[in-house]
């Protein structure tokens, strides 16, 4: 899904916004997680799951191409966890039933 489908998806559902309101509704939303993980903070939204910003330290590496060592630089990486609703939901429980009788 992009982001124009979510603006679409804003407008004929919610209703009572123009296109031009239900975008600036969608960029501000995004705008205050990139403000909130910017400033480190975790970012819960209750029952899709968890943004959370890991630092991760300089390590040597290898360039895959050449074989030749290489050290890779500190930096933040996102990392998601998805809530149990959410896996519930991409999961139903017919199809897992059905995965743990096949075994």
């Amino acid at each position: 899904m992009t982001k124009a489908e979510i603006v679409q998806a804003i407008y004929t559902r919610v209703g009572g916004f123009s296109k031009k309101e239900s975008a600036d509704i969608v960029d501000l939303v995004f705008d205050m997680m990139k403000q909130t993980l910017g400033r480190g903070e975790k970012l819960k939204i209750s029952g899709f799951g968890n943004f959370v910003l890991r630092d991760k330290r300089q390590r040597p590496g290898r360039n895959p191409q050449t074989g030749d060592a290489i050290e890779i630089s500190e930096r933040r990486v996102l990392k998601f966890k998805a809530s149990q609703l959410l896996k519930a939901a991409l999961n139903p429980r017919s199809s897992a039933q059905a995965s743990h009788v096949e075994r």
